[in-house]
């Protein structure tokens, strides 16, 4: 008996009875490809019978005159001499891949209230599908409700793993359900999507590693090896191996028995773990979007007078207006001081809030909510605490009420189907943005702009994701990082589309990373 040796499924602890080409988990087994040994011992073994049957019935001396002179022909045999054809040997059938599944890894609960990250490897997938596919997870622990990346086949047949970062910050302990769309898409269009759900478990802050470690191991781990009140907990394989497994202050040790070439693979791993991807039916005539989002950008490599380098996009009923935080912010809309040095993200940013003001649609159109402790001016009127006011075409909005200039904001489109912002300070070549309903249409006629917005695209959100619209033709198109922006009408040269709306914080967060490499090395 040995234990399950599928390389799609390195982390399965079930046994494999001997003869069975399936684990107990429904893993499909390689067979052993047979030695030269077993080869020549298969063969030997067919040519001994008959052999054996014809010698018995000859005489002594033709016995050792066949054995000198070499194997006697057929034709000259005796009767009783029936050479048995030789069996070839058993070939090993084509190993079947195993059914799509995402590998889970690099979870850490015991850093519970700080930031996660997890790796997602993709594995299993057929080699039919798109070179790059999306991945889409939803969840109460991911800003924003939801993230979206992509996976991107290597060069050698593989798929390159993504990275999700997450935080339980301010979140109360238990089971966050998280759930994950991978969507196949040929020439713009969904034709075939894969989903499956998970939990993420986030502990008391007060949470023991035993107590975590105890409820990982029983709701991923199908063996399970313990020893209390000083026992003795041991593992015997197979091939006569007694070992002793010990894992201290709460760690996980990890015990491979199948490694190749008799070597055991022993060491402290992360919690991992496979979840099935299930193929599912995508209903006929449906129209989904080739990248569906509720926040991404639009970015300028090389802007001319006038533009902004990023056009930040957001579909959503309520978008918060707050203080810019590369970690866990608490708003949508990310705001920063701009001096005429550039971009502050401290020094005058702190003045405002992390939930600075809410913008949403009302009764009587789109308002704006003061819910910070710093204010907003309207006009250069403060309008008060929780007391929404209808925006309007041209209206200043200043972020804060206490100190004047860290953000200033003018109303300079007011759409059927959302509202356009542009900032009138220091950081106005910087960013814009669209504040977009989700899943509604434009209406032209009702089109309120000034210039300055009256130059940029048709945008708006239906089916998940942005769409462009040109007013001459009445084309729609999908918004995605494939797509050619500079074909369309209201785009500028050097523009691309991101998944998310602040891209730059990658940037940020790796300069951060590497200023303290280098300053430990300095150290």
């Amino acid at each position: 008996m040995k234990k399950c040796s599928n390389p799609e499924h390195p982390h399965c602890t079930f046994w494999v009875l001997p003869g069975e080409t399936v684990c107990a988990g429904n893993h499909p087994q390689a067979m052993p490809v047979p030695s030269s040994y077993d080869l020549l011992t298969a063969l030997r073994s067919a040519r001994s019978e008959p052999s054996a049957t014809a010698l018995s019935h000859a005489p002594a001396h033709d016995a050792v005159v066949h054995a000198a002179s070499g194997p006697v022909p057929v034709s000259a045999a005796p009767a009783a001499f029936t050479p048995a054809p030789v069996a070839a040997p058993a070939v090993p059938p084509a190993y079947q891949p195993v059914q799509a599944h995402l590998h889970i890894s690099g979870f850490d609960p015991r850093a519970a209230g700080g930031r996660q990250t997890l790796k997602m490897e993709l594995r299993g997938m057929s080699a039919a599908c798109a070179p790059q596919l999306t991945l889409r997870l939803r969840s109460d622990l991911i800003p924003r409700g939801a993230v979206q990346h992509d996976f991107v086949r290597t060069t050698r047949g593989d798929w390159r793993p993504v990275f999700v970062e997450f935080s339980s910050r301010n979140k109360e302990h238990g089971q966050y359900q998280i759930d994950v769309e991978v969507r196949s898409h040929v020439d713009g269009a969904v034709a075939q999507k894969w989903v499956c759900t998970f939990v993420i478990l986030v502990p008391r802050r007060d949470a023991t590693l035993t107590e975590i470690h105890q409820i990982f191991l029983s709701t991923h781990k199908n063996v399970r090896v313990m020893a209390d009140d000083a026992s003795i907990a041991r593992v015997t394989g197979g091939d006569g191996c007694n070992l002793d497994v010990t894992a201290r202050n709460a760690g996980i040790a990890h015990v491979d028995l199948s490694a190749p070439q008799g070597k055991i693979d022993m060491g402290f791993t992360t919690i991992a773990w496979d979840e099935e991807l299930i193929e599912v039916d995508l209903p006929a005539g449906s129209h989904c979007h080739p990248h569906p989002s509720q926040a991404a950008c639009l970015v300028n490599a090389a802007p001319e007078a006038g533009e902004q380098r990023q056009i930040r996009l957001f579909a959503l009923e309520e978008c918060m207006l707050g203080r810019f935080e590369l970690v866990d912010p608490e708003a949508d809309v990310l705001l920063s001081h701009f001096s005429p040095d550039g971009q502050d993200n401290n020094g005058l940013t702190r003045r405002l809030s992390g939930r600075h003001a809410i913008i949403r649609r009302g009764q009587q159109g789109f308002e704006i909510e003061d819910v910070s402790r710093y204010g907003v001016l309207l006009d250069g009127v403060w309008p008060g605490k929780h007391k929404p006011v209808a925006l309007r075409l041209g209206m200043r909005i200043e972020l804060s009420a206490s100190i004047k200039g860290i953000v200033v904001l003018s109303v300079t489109a007011l759409l059927a189907h959302g509202v356009i912002l542009h900032r009138i300070d220091h950081g106005a070549r910087a960013e814009c943005f669209y504040l977009l309903l989700p899943e509604a249409q434009p209406a032209p006629a009702s089109h309120l702009a000034t210039p300055q917005a009256s130059c940029l695209p048709v945008l708006f959100h239906r089916h998940g994701g942005f769409w462009h619209l040109d007013t001459a033709s009445g084309k729609e198109t999908a918004l995605a990082p494939a797509t050619a922006l500079d074909k369309l009408s209201g785009f500028a040269r050097h523009k691309r589309f991101a998944s998310e709306p602040y891209p730059e914080c990658w940037i940020i967060r790796t300069e951060g990373a590497a200023l303290c490499d280098s300053s430990a090395l300095t150290a």
